[in-house]
């Protein structure tokens, strides 16, 4: 079993979760260096969690370093162009969300994966906790009966003083409000549980912060197989909450937790009680407890680069995320129902986010 050589880029509040993210993989990766534009910061990250280097440019790091793995962590408008310099350094990137700030920006880092045979995957860890992979196991086995609607909240709390940071609030360098950097993780799991969506119908708006963008978002969605789902994004919600809900013909599924969930977290109630005993058995036959972690998207990122396949989170499956996100502010911004892949070069859209039509309010 290869040992791998990684580096991180950005040493701010989620760098922690890729230094703990390495050290889950039990000395399959190896954290060799850290890179922040403040020195100062690069160095104390470096020495609190016995990282050899630090660096202050990433072009350096990547040349000097020469890693197997980026983990990225800067902000969210670096990410493209960081995950594409890392694949032309040799390497596999795993990326924050959000991983880019439009298609467009995605199929330059498709074409990179194309050129460098390396891969870029998104952060979407919600996806990897041995829980989720019971639940989606059985919802596509049919245990559960026909999918019917879906509940998708994330509802979330961001102070005035998250959003002072500087590139917090703006289209240019956060890249969307909590539809982008809140609410994607569980919408994103939503997608991976219940399938292809074929279109949505939304809203955004800001009501609180003063921000350039959205502090909340609401989305109605219909899904290939029929079924239905809201969906509603919020940094104003002083009582923080992400809930999940899934109404089968035959049991609901629900999970509520806040910023990462483990078994404990999911309940199953059958609609039938002749049918509770047969979904029990199936329900409780849950494997070993793994949460949602970054550790675990980790582990699983270097099975596929020992396998060489996809990562779970690169290609089609992310670009079909980033495609919903940017259809739920086309159809917000333009007052439309969108469909799945219509959102094509030559849509404004596809360019950027907002599709040039966001409402005109400056960051305070």
């Amino acid at each position: 079993m290869k040992n791998y050589r990684a580096v991180l880029v950005g040493t701010g509040g989620i760098g922690e979760a890729h230094v703990r993210a390495a050290e889950f993989t039990q000395g399959r990766v190896k954290l060799v260096a850290a890179c922040d534009i403040d020195a100062t910061r690069a160095k104390d990250f470096c020495a609190k969690f016995n990282i050899a280097t630090a660096h202050t440019d990433y072009a350096t790091m990547l040349r000097e370093e020469k890693p197997d793995i980026v983990l990225i962590a800067a902000p969210p408008g670096l990410h493209a162009d960081m995950s594409i310099a890392a694949m032309e350094a040799g390497a596999w990137a795993l990326c924050e969300k959000p991983l880019c700030a439009s298609l467009a920006e995605f199929d330059r880092i498709e074409a990179a994966e194309k050129k460098t045979g390396q891969r870029t995957a998104c952060v979407f860890q919600m996806r990897f906790a041995s829980s989720n992979t019971h639940v989606r196991k059985l919802l596509n086995a049919g245990v559960f009966g026909r999918p019917l609607i879906a509940t998708c909240n994330t509802l979330w709390y961001r102070d005035a003083a998250y959003y002072a940071v500087p590139w917090r609030g703006k289209w240019a360098t956060e890249l969307g409000g909590p539809t982008m950097s809140q609410g994607i993780h569980t919408m994103d799991q939503l997608l991976h549980l219940f399938g292809d969506w074929t279109e949505v119908k939304a809203i955004t708006d800001t009501l609180y912060h003063q921000i350039e963008v959205e502090d909340v978002s609401m989305a109605h969605v219909k899904f290939a197989n029929g079924a239905r789902a809201s969906i509603t994004n919020s940094s104003i919600c002083p009582r923080q909450e992400t809930y999940l809900r899934l109404d089968c013909e035959k049991a609901t599924i629900e999970l509520t937790h806040l910023y990462a969930y483990k078994q404990e977290n999911w309940k199953m109630t059958p609609a039938n009680p002749d049918d509770s005993a047969a979904l029990t058995s199936a329900w409780e036959d849950f494997p070993t407890d793994v949460g949602s972690t970054h550790g675990a998207q980790l582990v699983a990122m270097v099975d596929d680069m020992e396998n060489d396949l996809v990562p779970l989170t690169s290609g089609d499956a992310a670009r079909r995320t980033l495609e919903f996100l940017t259809a739920i502010y086309k159809s917000a911004f333009t007052n439309t129902t969108v469909k799945q892949g219509s959102i094509t070069p030559g849509d404004p859209f596809y360019t950027v986010l907002h599709g040039g039509m966001a409402p005109k309010r400056e960051k305070k």
